[in-house]
């Protein structure tokens, strides 16, 4: 069977991991995407060497692509690009912001000249506005929109541990793109699209923000959810962490009567609504670390599930590798193959083959 995007390409002028995110989508689903390199090559080739000594980052996100090396500073690099957007359905690129007009590939001739081609650019803080000519990667964003204040613990911002933003935005430049060629298979029309790593964080901080404008700005708690309560880390008699959630009232009370041992805490008032656990949650929380910390993890865990209280084990990375859930591929890639886990949708009619992962071509011509 046919994978959705066959027969589609794409031209990826990309580096990092926003834009390569993007395409490596499009290429699982079948896309032919050529991903145009400088000749210094993709900078997140050298991120790091733990892939079989290649970078982690650059593995995993140009899986099934064909590199190209081109300047295109060049009027050979320029023809050859020419010549490649003259039957492409999408280019993607993540240059500085008005990079590509200064070479000659404008959206506005582009969109003359190729009337059905899908243009999606990504960019820190968008094409426009006060900021749009700064440079921005993940943690500055993160920090920029205000999601580090937000993450860690009471004492100091932190980071998220993992490029959240590069992701989110990748992600976004995905169902974009896929938006424009579901219309374009309707009107005929090419799009373009632009998506900033800063639009796409404020989205995302939308509940926060909220709470703040309505005089409940978040503080930071650790591992516990800002207005909902119980939902933190408890540790057991052995000392394994047990992450609990109690979502409802319902659940609330379910819990104090199978788990507590007290009933009666699920309708005092001081407990009994999610609002007033939110502001005893120091009582709520103590109420629930004692009956955990009775217990050995396996028991509390047992006798959590039973009465269907939602939970997790708190891991670290040893706990995700040997994870019995966690779903792999292996890719081919210069230096030999390598596993990771799996994308997220499973396509149970058309299972997915994944491509290698391509080296740095030398500079054409």
């Amino acid at each position: 069977m046919d994978l959705p995007l066959t027969g589609l390409k794409v031209i990826a002028i990309e580096q990092a991991v926003a834009a390569p995110f993007a395409s490596a989508r499009l290429a699982d689903a079948g896309a032919e995407v050529i991903k145009i390199e400088r000749p210094e090559g993709d900078f997140a080739r050298g991120y790091d060497d733990v892939a079989r000594g290649q970078s982690s980052y650059f593995v995993w996100l140009n899986r099934g692509k064909t590199a190209v090396t081109l300047d295109l500073a060049t009027p050979e690099g320029k023809a050859a690009l020419e010549a490649m957007l003259a039957d492409a359905d999408v280019l993607l690129q993540n240059l500085k912001v008005g990079a590509l007009a200064k070479l000659g590939f404008g959206f506005d001739r582009l969109a003359q000249d190729y009337p059905r081609l899908i243009t999606c650019s990504i960019s820190g803080y968008g094409p426009t506005g006060p900021m749009a000519d700064r440079k921005a990667y993940d943690l500055l964003i993160q920090a920029e929109s205000g999601l580090c204040a937000i993450t860690g613990g009471p004492s100091e911002p932190a980071r998220v541990g993992l490029s959240i933003v590069d992701i989110a935005t990748g992600a976004t430049a995905y169902s974009a793109i896929l938006e424009a060629l579901i219309r374009r298979g309707i009107t005929g029309k090419g799009a373009t699209i632009s998506v900033s790593m800063f639009d796409v964080m404020a989205d995302w901080l939308t509940v926060p923000l909220l709470n703040h404008r309505g005089g409940k700005s978040p503080k930071r708690i650790g591992m516990a959810h800002p207005s909902i309560a119980p939902y933190g880390v408890f540790t057991a008699a052995d000392g394994r962490q047990i992450l609990i959630a109690v979502q409802s009232d319902r659940e609330w009370r379910t819990l104090c009567a199978q788990v507590l041992g007290r009933p009666d805490c699920g309708t005092d008032p001081r407990f009994a609504t999610n609002v007033a656990r939110v502001a005893n949650r120091a009582e709520t929380d103590a109420l629930v670390a004692a009956a955990i910390a009775a217990l050995p993890a396996d028991q509390a865990i047992a006798l959590l599930l039973g009465a269907q209280v939602a939970l997790a084990s708190v891991n670290d990375m040893e706990g995700l590798s040997t994870h019995p859930h966690l779903r792999q591929i292996t890719v081919e890639t210069p230096n030999g193959p390598v596993t990771y886990p799996a994308p997220a949708p499973v396509w149970e009619e058309a299972p997915r083959v994944y491509g290698p992962v391509p080296a740095q071509q030398p500079k054409e011509g």
